[in-house]
């Protein structure tokens, strides 16, 4: 048994992937990837065993500004995207018994399952991507802003349907149709399915039932992390209270931001670490009581740390609420940050800071509730009630679906 994953996007959106990798091999299915030509992920497939097919630019070159690109470079992107894919998945899918992609940028994927005959299958990481009237669309960058009286989230839904079409629709159609496929004429539709999975935490970010989706929630996909925390880092941590870790991963937060954080954290009291992140964060100054890390063990490392400050990305905030351990959240308006900012804030573990820019006045309330013992108690209990074996389960399903 063959299976194809896909998925185009920094490490959040590829680790996932990898985790359900690792657990279909341990069934015995061979897995081939579709992943940016980045060398980490290249470096990260073949560790584990897995082919790697580069698709599309390098990340690193998308997300290289202080910014995100323009609109038009974005729409740019986007349509030689559907291109590269087309291009990239007759070899990668030849002698697979099925296709999993994770994410909307996979215009091409269901469109080469059908050329090659076999299953298709879609999974998101967090339901606010998925059309239901209990939310609205996530930002999309560099599609406008709805008008604010556009309606309710069933008319949000619609025009973002639209506005998939008007950058999809032609290029998908246009391969289709040398395909000898059928033209489609619900582009979102078309990559979703009416049943699709989500990879994400029935307790952290539950699938509010929705008419028209089968949505099969199956836990976020993750694999436990055994590495050791570098010396120095350990050395930090030993030497006082826990601090509390700011990191953006992949995102390159507002200028100032960082900064402002550090010397937020330090007024309450906590010293601070630092990830530096595709950013390039530091701590900003020579004070013993900020550290600056790299590459690092978030497992073992959240279990560490005060409070952890972060952009709202699924892998972070799923990762924090496993270990228990308070969070303040930062969102990027972008994809899914939003709403994971929401549902911290919800939940009562933690501070989310989604609307305007952050000041110092709003950073310090937000980093006083994280702190407080009410929130560390509703943090440390949800942490015992986040699922592990998602990856375990999704694996299962796919291959007695295959079988």
């Amino acid at each position: 048994m063959r299976v194809l994953l896909s998925t185009y996007g920094t490490r959040g959106d590829v680790e996932p992937l990898v985790a359900l990798a690792v657990r279909l091999r341990a069934l015995g299915v061979e897995v081939r990837m579709c992943v940016p030509p980045d060398e980490e992920f290249a470096a990260r497939l073949t560790g584990v065993g897995v082919r790697p097919f580069p698709v599309g630019p390098p990340v690193r070159e998308v997300m290289r500004g202080a910014a995100l690109p323009s609109a038009a470079d974005l729409a740019r992107y986007r349509t030689e995207m559907v291109g590269a894919q087309f291009d990239a998945f007759p070899a990668a899918v030849e002698g697979c018994d099925a296709v999993v992609a994770a994410g909307l940028a996979q215009i091409a994927a269901r469109s080469a399952a059908e050329a090659a005959g076999v299953r298709y299958l879609y999974v998101s990481y967090a339901a606010v991507h998925l059309p239901s009237p209990h939310h609205a669309p996530p930002p999309r960058p560099g599609w406008p802003d709805p008008d604010p009286g556009t309606g309710g989230n069933g008319a949000l839904w619609e025009l973002d349907a639209r506005n998939v079409n008007a950058q999809f629709g032609q290029a998908l159609n246009d391969r289709r149709a040398a395909l000898g496929l059928p033209p489609v004429d619900d582009v979102r539709g078309h990559v979703l399915t009416d049943r699709p999975w989500l990879a994400a935490d029935p307790v952290l970010g539950a699938w509010p039932r929705t008419p028209g989706l089968d949505v099969v929630q199956t836990g976020a996909w993750y694999l436990p992390d055994d590495r050791p925390l570098p010396p120095a880092l350990t050395a930090f941590l030993d030497a006082g209270a826990p601090p509390v870790y700011v990191g953006f991963g992949s995102m390159r937060p507002s200028p100032g931001i960082g900064r402002m954080a550090v010397e937020a954290i330090r007024a309450q009291g906590y010293r601070v670490l630092v990830s530096r992140g595709w950013a390039e964060l530091d701590a900003g100054d020579e004070r013993d009581d900020c550290f600056a890390v790299g590459e690092a063990n978030h497992q073992r490392l959240f279990t560490r740390v005060a409070a952890v400050v972060h952009h709202g990305g699924a892998g972070t905030t799923s990762t924090a609420a496993r270990a228990g351990t308070p969070q303040v959240v930062i969102p990027l308006r972008l994809s899914d940050n939003p709403y994971w900012a929401r549902r911290v804030a919800d939940l009562g573990v933690g501070a989310a800071l989604d609307g305007p820019p952050p000041t110092a006045d709003s950073l310090a309330a937000a980093f006083e509730t994280a702190l407080s013992p009410p929130t560390r108690a509703r943090a440390k209990a949800l942490g015992g009630r986040i699922r592990t074996d998602g990856a375990e389960a999704a694996a299962s399903l796919l291959t007695k679906a295959l079988r």
